[in-house]
């Protein structure tokens, strides 16, 4: 019998964007719980580079497996094609957001044009805003909400022991948020927002505009003043660059308040103790059920996620050199015909 067979982003060696290849692959079958999904758009986001570079700075006893070659991806908007035994909550026709199987697997094969998910992973596509907007939500969207509003599940974090607890946010709360155009930034701001915190929003001038139409309080250009040198006693970072630097936002931050380092830096547990600050890190994971509240949120109006540029399928080394540049406001997303 045939295989059936579609265009697809694939690696068979890790490198620069170049290793990215658009070709034939086989169109993959869902198995028990999955759906098979034809995808419009795709969202990209860090680990998509991390993987396609095979992630040489992780100790190797960290790594994930990752075997070659490789469809990278994550985040999808598309169109349910057929069900495997099992897929409940869907039909055929119905257009479908997802985060696919993160972080069980890196990647979960989104650059091509047919994808399976985990029903479970998948929710209904808002109907406010088209497949590239829609595909732009999951991992970021879902980052930001089980960073702020709720965790939303009992996996052990790979970071730390404790459980990460999100603080409550309302109208007396003060959220200060480094990289706040990025794709997590951006929304972000506006769940803290939503919740009726007050924003402070940090990232080089050319995106103010953007951040303040988002609902930003304030605005801090990093490249004219630091921020730990003008703010003091907010309640909570939420710094989605992270990293060694992430530290230097503790004298931000009140007593009692909270720092979220979206990616895990280097500090002292000693140190925030006597400063009676709460350090505390998660990893983002699908949720089906998260997007979905996620998706209200954007045909409500409370939320929308803005683009930074939108790249064919065929041209996702380009999209890769996009990101590699950095200063992105909103997402990058490759578009599927």
């Amino acid at each position: 019998m045939a295989t059936h067979m579609m265009k697809a982003i694939r690696l068979h060696e890790f490198g620069a964007p170049d290793v990215l290849r658009y070709e034939d692959a086989p169109i993959p079958e869902p198995g028990p719980g999955e759906v098979l999904v034809r995808v419009h758009a795709v969202g990209l986001n860090p680990p998509d580079w991390y993987a396609r570079e095979g992630m040489p700075d992780v100790p190797a006893e960290l790594k994930p497996p990752v075997h070659l070659p490789l469809i990278p991806g994550t985040d999808v908007s598309g169109v349910v094609a057929s069900l495997g035994p099992g897929a409940d909550g869907f039909s055929v026709g119905d257009e479908v957001i997802g985060l696919l199987r993160f972080p069980t697997a890196l990647q979960g094969s989104a650059y091509a044009e047919y994808v399976t998910a985990p029903a479970a992973d998948l929710a209904r596509k808002p109907t406010s805003v088209d497949h590239a907007h829609a595909a732009g939500l999951p991992m970021s969207g879902l980052t930001a909400w089980q960073f702020l509003i709720a965790l939303g599940h009992d996996h052990p974090s790979p970071f730390q022991e404790a459980p990460h607890r999100p603080i409550a946010l309302d109208s007396g709360t003060t959220v200060l948020i480094n990289g706040a155009a990025g794709g997590v930034g951006h929304l972000a701001l506006q769940l803290a927002k939503w919740k009726g915190a007050r924003v402070i929003a940090v990232a080089s001038g050319a995106h103010e505009a953007f951040l303040r139409e988002l609902g930003a309080d304030e605005f801090i250009d990093y490249t004219k003043e630091r921020p730990e040198d003008v703010v003091r006693d907010v309640d909570l970072v939420l710094d989605t660059v992270g990293g060694p630097h992430s530290r230097r936002f503790l004298r931000t931050i009140k007593r009692g308040g909270s720092l979220y380092p979206v990616y895990f830096g280097e500090f002292d547990d000693e140190e925030n103790a006597e400063l009676g600050i709460t350090v505390t890190l998660t990893q983002v994971r699908s949720s089906g059920a998260q997007l979905a509240e996620l998706g209200r949120l954007l045909d409500a109006g409370a939320v929308r996620v803005a683009l930074d540029s939108t790249f064919p399928l065929a041209e996702a080394r380009a999209a890769h050199e996009r990101a590699a540049r950095g200063h992105i406001q909103g997402k990058i997303v490759l578009t599927v015909a």
